[in-house]
């Protein structure tokens, strides 16, 4: 034999070769031999190995005394024991022994292998044995019978009610370690005995954020079924509330009141359901998606609307995960985002497609964006879309344009935009796209015929060209139902699809049938011949449809001696108005499946899905969730706190929204008095009480800690110096804050401290506001000291967190006069710089029947609230009569935006004039706001758009921290364009003069004459708008804007251009 021959044959024997070198050694004498051939064949089977034909060799090691072997052992076991159950059997005896062995290891490791050889003859003896690994003193013993109690009810089910009482003493454990599996084990073998869960439910509740996170999983699925059992809907008290909003316009004072008392007294939140909603809140953090998922699905579920918004932020961040997590998660919010659309607005970005995105990605993203689509954001969209078309995934390219449709149908602002669009695509080179193009404005025509006669006329031209069988049946269709409207058109369509009748397709076929029918009813004159000609070929077509399809038409059309009575309707039936098709997302109807399941996946119900029930009307006792004092010794965290009858209203109240702006309220000092007497009570020692008592503070003391710790203590004193001069009220506040501070730990004084000045001082300097409006008119403004320069009142760990108030009353100013505060925000709001703005007409003396009114942007920050932009209205009356109440009615407003209407003006004398303030939030956008400018006899409509330089508040900040800021937003967030500027705007002055002028910006120092810095924030959501005029030689500029609202931005570019180039 040659050597390669050899070679090659002992390619294929070396695997038996070395199957038999492992018997060898699992024969040996020596251990370690035996536990190197051990190692070998579990190495073996983690590379998906088969080693069954050990299993003889393996199983005689099973009463091997060296613990390392027999764990070993046990895992090979485990995994071959259900296929060879003969040689298993053999060895239970030795099985049964190791169920006692010291070491817990080798207990759990017996009681798995014993429940993997699936023969009923040895279910009695791993009855026995899980009953007694039940009560084992080590938890990992017990979290395995839990694991086994599943296994013995999928081999034998007449066991269940002995394994449901094993359940129930397992649920009893404190241990978090089997808190999950046990809770598995109830959801397979009886998940319809929920009183088993009352007695546990708080234990559960407290327990869940520190088991480990597949229970997380499957213990907040089961709570979600539990809690819709047990608990009263949240959603009712929604409905009233908006109902009441509604209403309350029309109704009297009376009415009111009692419509106010009833809202107040229609719902409470269950104790325990805000328990629940609390304790799963911190587990979206988790670095598990299931997990995450899990809770997002609860609060879907469970939380009332209002709440449910915290989960979207989680879910956005799952995005970022790879593409099978993906899929899913975008598959429930593309359920969520059809029903609560404002969950997912703020992360519209987010679901932006990627190019290296799987088609499936791209088309649930695309499904998301069109359910998110509204009159604000649809232009974006809709440019997003266009570059969608252009891709080179035709899938993907085919359902941007069914998109599109969607948009068109639901937004009627923009529908006929949207069928110009469609239309152009007809001409696309891509025979995909163009099909489907076809079949979009299909359906769209449908709504609205009338207006589109030229657009019918386009796609039949197109008939020569395209061959998609379904674009061809949707054009004949068209045809055919609007032939009407295009007479000399539709008979030469018909002559030409009889010549190729017999080579289309069979939905070609029949659409050509419909053609010629309605041809035939409204234009027998021209087509009678061509019709009959058509039905004498389709009687003998193969397919039988088509065949069925002409007798039908034969009968009802052409009359004979044995036409029916139908024959008279003819007309009416092939030309009755059809109802417009909806357009509708393909996750509509799949809400009634329970989010995060495989059954709400696949849109069909799945083996093994359990029902959401729906909210019972009225709750169930909750009594029976009360644990007696013997138990609750046990786990004194989960309800051992000392009862508070006045805080728990406001305990349970909305505490996750408030921690959110860690803003020092009501609920979250109740939380942390709750927490710290949780902590005081002190009945346990076990391993788990630091985990209950601390993780209610946990998630809201976090933020507050961390800005904490990075204050100096100087800082904190001369905060403490100054909250002591703000008020009686504010000094009160202190003492009961220094008082809970001594009598709680280090940790709970940071705590105290943090959000004392987090809150307190803002909400001290808030209520010294009112008392401080009239000693404004009389003390001189002896310096403006700006509330952000205050930065130790409200530590701000980025720059974009900018309190709400831009100015400090004159007292305040006094008293903070000679103080030396450190300022460790980068970025200020600025001294207002006094710039004559534009004043714009509102009303006409000739429109408004002699009432005038004009308008300006007063650039006042904070006067009716944070988001408002401040306008000032000049009311003049130039006819010789006074007149009455001049106030505002039927505002008209887009979504998001808000009002703050001007007191009504009683009387305006003959050529009198009054200037009054209001204020408008825009939203960041340059929308106009629409309403009635009322007189006592006369509405008139009148509109406000604002420039977009008056969406701005200005700020000041460092050269060093603006350059900072600006390396932040590049890319997509920057804008820039090159202007030729004019030579006398080149100097310094003139630039920050037309700058500022154009747009309410703060300016930003520079170490270079040749670059001019300004920086501003908007005044709705606090982004940071950057500006740079960089002089170039030869009378040219760079102007650069970065920020993260890049429509603004382009829109501010625009607008800066001529200002800055013009002489």
């Amino acid at each position: 034999m040659t050597p390669s021959a050899s070679a090659a044959f002992g390619l294929f024997s070396s695997g038996t070769k070395k199957n038999e070198d492992l018997k060898q050694m699992l024969e040996s004498s020596k251990d370690s031999a035996k536990l190197d051939a051990m190692k070998r064949i579990v190495g073996m089977i983690a590379k998906g190995k088969n080693a069954s034909e050990l299993f003889p060799a393996v199983v005689k090691n099973v009463a091997s005394k060296n613990i390392e072997i027999k764990k070993l052992v046990y895992v090979y076991l485990m995994r071959y024991a259900e296929e060879q159950q003969d040689l298993a059997l053999l060895s239970i005896s030795t099985f049964q022994r190791a169920l006692k062995d010291p070491n817990q290891l080798i207990r759990a490791s017996a009681l798995r292998v014993l429940s993997s050889i699936r023969v009923p003859i040895i279910v009695p003896i791993m009855m026995l044995a899980i009953k007694e690994a039940s009560s084992d003193l080590s938890p990992y013993v017990r979290k395995n019978a839990a694991h086994a109690i599943q296994k013995l009810y999928s081999l034998d089910p007449e066991q269940k009610d002995m394994l449901i009482e094993v359940i129930e003493k397992l649920l009893k454990d404190r241990s978090t370690l089997v808190a999950g599996s046990v809770v598995m084990a109830f959801e397979e073998v009886c998940p319809d005995r929920i009183d088993l869960i009352h007695k546990n439910y708080r234990k559960l509740c407290n327990l869940l954020v520190d088991v480990e996170e597949w229970g997380q999983v499957v213990i907040i699925h089961m709570l979600t079924r539990y809690a819709r059992t047990q608990f009263v809907s949240p959603w009712k008290d929604d409905e009233v509330v908006e109902e009441y909003n509604e209403n309350n316009f029309y109704q009297s004072d009376e009415e009111q009141k009692e419509k106010v008392q009833k809202v107040k007294n229609t719902y409470t939140m269950d104790p325990d359901h805000r328990l629940l909603l609390r304790n799963t809140k911190p587990l979206l953090q988790s670095r598990n998606a299931a997990v995450v998922m899990a809770v997002a699905q609860l609060y879907w579920h469970l939380a009332p609307k209002s709440e449910a918004g915290i989960v979207s932020k989680s879910l956005v961040r799952l995005l970022r995960s790879n593409r099978e997590v993906q899929y899913i998660v975008l598959q429930n919010i593309a359920t969520m985002s059809i029903q609560r659309k404002g969950m997912f607005e703020p992360y519209l970005k987010s679901f932006y497609v990627r190019s290296t995105d799987p088609t499936m990605i791209k088309t649930l993203k695309l499904d998301i964006l069109t359910n998110l689509a509204n009159e604000a954001n649809i232009s974006t969209l809709l440019r997003e879309f266009q570059t969608y078309v252009k891709s080179q995934d035709k899938q993907f390219a085919a359902a941007t344009i069914e998109a599109i449709g969607r948009c068109a149908t639901n937004i009627t602002e923009v529908t006929d935009t949207c069928l110009n669009g469609l239309v152009c695509l007809l001409s696309n080179r891509d025979e995909i796209v163009v099909a489907e193009s076809v079949v979009v404005i299909k359906k769209l025509l449908q709504t609205q015929p009338a207006n589109h006669g030229e657009i019918i006329k386009h796609m039949a031209k197109l008939l020569d060209n395209i061959t998609v069988p379904v674009a061809r049946a949707s054009i004949l269709w068209l045809i055919g139902e609007y032939c009407e409207r295009v007479p000399k058109i539709a008979p030469d369509v018909l002559r030409k699809t009889a010549k190729s009748f017999t080579n289309e397709d069979d939905l070609v076929k029949l659409q050509i049938l419909n053609l010629g029918a309605k041809l035939y009813l409204t234009n027998s004159k021209q087509t009678k011949l061509l019709t009959q000609y058509i039905l004498n070929l389709s009687k003998y077509d193969q397919s039988y449809d088509i065949r069925d399809r002409t007798r039908f038409i034969r009968q009802l059309i052409v009359p004979n001696e044995k036409s029916g009575a139908l024959s008279k309707y003819a007309k009416k039936i092939f030309l009755a108005q059809k109802p417009a098709p909806l357009l509708e997302s393909p996750f509509k109807d799949r809400d009634h499946f329970q989010l995060g399941t495989l059954s709400h996946t696949l849109n069909s119900r799945a083996t093994g899905y359990l029902e959401l029930s729906d909210w019972p009307g009225v709750a169930p006792d909750p009594s029976v969730r009360n644990v007696d004092i013997a138990e609750a010794k046990e786990w004194t965290g989960i309800r051992g706190k000392p009862k508070k009858e006045k805080p728990t209203g406001k305990f349970y109240s909305e505490s996750e929204e408030e921690e959110e702006s860690a803003s020092g309220s009501e609920s979250e000092k109740e939380d942390k008095e709750e927490t710290s007497s949780d902590e005081s009570s002190g009945s346990y020692s076990s391993s788990e009480e630091s985990s209950n008592s601390e993780s209610d503070s946990k998630e809201s003391t976090a933020k507050k800690t961390s800005r904490a710790a990075a204050e100096s203590d100087s800082e904190d004193i001369k905060v403490k110096g100054i909250s002591k001069k703000r008020s009686t009220s504010s000094s009160s506040d202190t003492d009961s804050t220094s008082s809970k501070e001594s009598s709680s730990d280090s940790k709970s004084e940071s705590d105290s401290k943090s959000d004392f000045v987090s809150g307190k001082s803002v909400s001290a300097i808030s209520s010294k506001k009112e008392e401080t409006t009239v000693q404004d008119r009389k003390a001189p403004n002896k310096q403006d000291v700006f509330l952000l320069d205050l930065d130790d009142f409200c530590p701000v760990t980025t720059p974009m967190a900018v309190p709400a108030a831009a100015l400090l009353s004159p007292s305040l100013t006094a008293d903070l006069e000679g103080l030396s505060l450190s300022s460790s925000s980068v970025i200020d709001v600025a001294t207002q710089v006094s710039m004559p703005t534009k004043t714009h007409e509102l009303l006409h003396r000739m429109s408004g029947k002699g009432l005038a009114a004009n308008y300006h942007f007063s650039r006042q920050p904070g006067i009716f609230g944070d988001c408002m932009v401040s306008v000032q209205v000049t009311v003049t009356n130039t006819t010789d009569q006074k007149i009455e109440n001049i106030h505002i009615e039927e505002k008209k407003l887009p979504p998001g935006m808000r009002m703050h209407e001007f007191s009504p003006i009683e009387c305006l004398e003959p050529a009198g004039s009054i200037t009054v303030s209001m204020g408008i939030d825009f939203c960041d956008s340059t929308q106009t706001a629409s309403f009635q400018l009322c007189t006592k006899d006369d509405h008139f409509n009148v509109s406000i758009q604002p420039p977009v330089g008056e969406l701005l508040l200005p700020v000041t900040m460092s050269e060093k921290d603006f350059k900072k800021e600006q390396g932040m937003l590049t890319g997509m967030n920057e804008t820039s364009a090159t202007i030729a500027v004019a030579p006398q705007n080149s100097t310094r002055l003139v630039i920050i003069e037309r700058v500022v002028k154009a747009a309410n910006l703060g300016v930003v120092p520079s170490g270079q004459d040749n670059i001019h810095r300004f920086a501003a924030k908007t005044v709705h959501s606090g982004s940071l708008m950057l500006v740079t005029v960089e002089l170039k030689e030869s009378s040219t500029a760079q102007l650069v804007i970065n920020t993260e609202k890049t429509v603004i931005g382009s829109i501010l570019l625009r607008e800066l251009k001529p200002v800055l180039s013009q002489g």
